[in-house]
């Protein structure tokens, strides 16, 4: 009975082990399950289906590849949020990522009366206080306040030509804002007048580096002009402005659509200016010029509020009172109209008086032609020595009787209209002024125009044949850098370079040579020059090379001593390489040991040609 009840309870404690082994490993598989599964539902819910979930125990593991480490970490908490933190093992790694991209380097550079501020990011390797020390150099000693950040990063290859063209576009525009990367140069910037914009624009755009893009934004205020002059002709010759000077270009297309209408066909030439006295301008020279048609011709000069129209010789007088009539009545109130039908004048036995200003191309100017007196010979004798020069002068007038009262104001105003051309004529006579001639400026009809209107009042009476010549222009006459180096080349056919034998000194015989290209250069400024020295294959190579760089910098010395502005050139040797005729022969020799005038940096339209003169020692 003992062994009995023993074995019993022994058999119950046995199955309850059995039982209570089995219900704990069934619990385990039941929370191991329901682990996997709800980390995996928040997984997916979260978008991170690159993890795989294994359990092992109570223990969950994370295994996959993240793409960033911020996801990775985030996955690890999105199934911490499921089961205990601790319960959650990280076998997961990150996908490589490519290298970092290095930042983009740029410098904002602002310029004003007050100095220079520098914004951005340059590359480590720039020499920082250099680029200060250039940036205040060409800022004229300015103050400059540095703001730049630095990033060790390598800088392209265009960042230093670009902060290089940068700096010395600063230099020139004491009122700018450039912006500087290694791909672009973009440059803002305020100008006096029209006539500097359109020379830094020509100096500016000659320089820009390759492979760097270049945009030009300058400005030019608009010009004052006083009076606001306007001045319409439609005579035989066909209808034409002698000046056009215009508030708006609203104004501007009234004013062409009416000399349109009246038969002008070529562009009207109006500049847009301040000064205007009314804001209805356009209405009042548009009505004008309708008026002068009506008439079938004649000349309207508007100076400010004060209105002449001077109708043609033989017009029909009912016409002329119909038509002056409506624009008195039609014309905004602030304009006063002043009228005129000209009678043919008598002449006098010897004929009308006349005086005339004559300027060669050379420049010698002559005054011929009656005078009233000898203190009124004088003063135009003198005031043409101020405009043109003592030697250029030559006074042939004659003292006569019987001139018009103003004769010598009527001189002296064709005498100062001469000064705005190169060369021509100019008639003065009681009634008239013909103004002939060329001229170097696109505004010299307009400003001869507003001088005799200021001059000889409103309804003076004048004819003008203006031609713009653009080889007198300073500006737009200035040869490109493949011209310069065209006309480098032209005198170096017929005449040489030579040096001291095995030396570097330049020989007298050569200096008309040098001479006359520092002339060429000098009209060709910011060009950048390579002077590249050569020589024979006589000698060591090493003493050729040195020889070569010798020869090619006393070429650079010379012009810097003839004040050729040379900080843009430079000089190289290159000894004997590159030979262009067999050195075998004395012939060839001399032919290989030359200098070479090569554009460093050509236009951008064509980067792979390149000009270039030699010249033979």
């Amino acid at each position: 009975m003992r062994l009995s009840g023993l074995f019993l309870r022994l058999t119950v404690f046995v199955l309850a082990a059995v039982v209570a082994v089995f219900g704990a490993r069934a619990t385990v598989a039941f929370v191991e399950d329901r682990s996997i599964v709800g980390v995996r539902e928040v997984l997916i819910d979260r978008g991170y289906e690159w993890t795989s979930v294994v359990s092992d125990g109570l223990q969950v593991i994370l295994e996959g590849e993240a793409p960033s480490e911020a996801l990775r970490f985030r996955a690890i908490s999105a199934a911490g949020s499921i089961v205990d933190a601790s319960r959650v093992i990280d076998n997961m790694d990150v996908v490589a990522t490519e290298s970092i991209a290095p930042p983009e380097f740029a410098i904002e550079i602002l310029r004003n009366d007050r100095g220079v501020s520098l914004i951005g990011l340059i590359p480590a390797s720039t020499d920082r206080d250099d680029l200060i020390s250039q940036i205040s150099a060409a800022a004229d000693d300015q103050p400059v306040t540095d703001l730049l950040e630095i990033a060790d990063y390598t800088a392209p290859d265009t960042w230093r030509p670009a902060v290089n063209y940068a700096v010395r576009a600063l230099g020139e525009l004491p009122r700018s804002k450039i912006s500087v990367s290694a791909r672009r140069v973009s440059v803002n910037a305020i100008t006096d007048s029209a006539v500097e914009k359109a020379e830094l624009e020509n100096r500016l755009t000659r320089n820009k580096p390759a492979d760097v893009r270049v945009s030009l934004g300058l400005n030019a205020p608009r010009p004052v002009i006083s009076p606001f002059t306007t001045r319409f002709t439609l005579d035989q010759e066909g209808a034409r402005f002698d000046a056009c000077a215009v508030d708006s270009t609203q104004a501007r297309a009234k004013i062409t659509a009416a000399a349109r209408n009246a038969g002008l066909t070529t562009d009207s030439g109006c500049v847009e200016a301040l000064g205007v006295p009314s804001l209805t301008w356009g209405d009042a020279v548009a009505q004008s010029i309708r008026a002068v048609t009506a008439l079938g011709g004649g000349t309207v000069t508007i100076s400010d509020t004060d209105i002449a129209l001077i109708a043609l010789e033989g017009t029909d007088q009912g016409t002329f009172d119909d038509v002056i009539g409506e624009l008195e009545n039609t014309l905004p109130d602030v304009y006063a109209l002043a009228s005129d039908l000209p009678k043919t004048p008598d002449a006098g036995a010897e004929g009308p008086p006349r005086f005339t200003i004559v300027r060669n191309e050379d420049g010698a100017v002559t005054l011929r032609g009656r005078i009233p007196d000898e203190l009124s010979n004088k003063t135009a004798r003198n005031f043409a020595s101020a405009k043109f020069g003592a030697a250029n002068t030559t006074n042939n007038a004659r003292i006569a009787e019987g001139l018009p009262a103003g004769w010598i104001v009527r001189v002296l105003a064709g005498i100062e209209a001469m000064a705005q051309l190169n060369n021509g004529t100019v008639v003065v006579e009681p009634t008239t002024m013909s103004v002939q001639g060329q001229t170097g400026s696109e505004t010299a009809q307009a400003n001869i125009s507003r001088l005799l209107i200021d001059k000889l009042g409103e309804a003076a009476e004048f004819d003008m044949d203006v031609t713009y010549v653009k080889e007198l222009d300073p500006v737009a006459g200035l040869p490109t850098p493949e011209e310069c180096i065209a006309q480098i080349e032209a005198v170096t056919k017929v005449g040489k370079i030579t040096f001291d034998p095995g030396a570097s000194s330049i020989t007298n015989d050569t200096t008309p040579v040098v001479d006359e290209i520092a002339d060429i250069l000098r009209r060709c400024p910011d060009l950048q020059v390579e002077i590249a020295g050569y020589t024979d294959s006589q000698g060591r190579e090493e003493m050729n090379q040195q020889l070569s760089q010798e020869r090619a910098t006393a070429v650079l010395s010379a012009l810097r001593q003839r004040r050729v502005p040379v900080g843009s050139f430079e000089a190289i040797g290159y000894g004997e390489a590159d030979p262009i005729a067999d050195n075998g022969t004395e012939a060839g020799r001399e032919a290989n040991r030359r200098i070479e005038f090569k554009l460093v940096n050509p236009d951008a339209e064509t980067p792979d040609e390149t000009s270039e003169d030699e010249q033979t020692e």
